[in-house]
């Protein structure tokens, strides 16, 4: 997908989408905590929600096939950073945009530290979405995963499902509903965890002891009296 194919997401429409998806995600994030978290999104204006008991956001953007913002990747590579890195991944629509979602998926479960969270949200495939973007974009709509697929893909992961749900209107509008959450809507989000590691018991290594001395008197003898 160009990149002028990809301003798509900066039409009114689909900004509508972005901020009824952040009130959508909201009661699902809003306990989570750590050090760092990641956002990477289909466009370079999207900007992470505020949760106050995480600490730095760093906020990727995809763009010609490269990751832009604050870290500059190609796209086909590994993700730039440790495993275990990040308490929380923000998937925008990112992997509508990746010529190769099934390997940015597993990316992200590397980076994601154990009883972290994946969030990620997206354009439901059946939906009155699927003409407009094909109309908007003169045939060349970025690719819409089903959520069921999605599915399939996280639970390969160690990443445990905890909410899937359809969000925004079932048409494109400019208009934010106020109750985000729609049974038809034409977005959806997904939020899955992390397994957290089995602790490995620790092999204790035998000691021999010394013999216990039998300090008592044979049977039938006597002590002498002290004189």
């Amino acid at each position: 997908m160009s990149q002028r194919d990809q301003d798509i997401y900066s039409s009114a429409p689909l900004r509508s989408l972005l901020a009824e998806e952040t009130v959508a995600l909201g009661p699902g994030l809003q306990r989570c905590s750590g050090t760092h978290a990641l956002l990477v999104s289909a466009t370079k204006e999207d900007v992470p929600p505020v949760l106050p008991l995480l600490g730095n956001w760093i906020k990727l953007s995809m763009a010609a096939e490269r990751y832009g913002g604050d870290v500059q990747a190609r796209a086909d590579e590994p993700l730039p950073f440790r495993d275990d890195a990040f308490d929380l991944v923000l998937l925008r629509h990112a992997l509508e945009v990746s010529r190769t979602p099934l390997d940015m998926l597993e990316e992200v479960s590397r980076v994601l530290a154990p009883g972290g969270v994946l969030a990620l949200t997206g354009l439901h495939p059946f939906s009155a979405w699927l003409p407009w973007m094909m109309w908007r974009t003169r045939g060349r709509a970025p690719a819409m995963h089903s959520p069921i697929l999605l599915e399939r893909w996280v639970r390969r992961m160690e990443l445990d499902i905890e909410r899937v749900e359809r969000v925004g209107g079932w048409w494109p509008s400019s208009r934010v509903g106020l109750d985000a959450s729609h049974a038809f809507g034409g977005g959806y989000l997904l939020i899955a965890r992390k397994r957290r590691r089995m602790a490995t018991p620790i092999r204790l290594k035998t000691k021999a002891l010394p013999a216990t001395v039998n300090v008592g008197l044979a049977p039938g003898a006597r002590r002498n009296a002290a004189s």
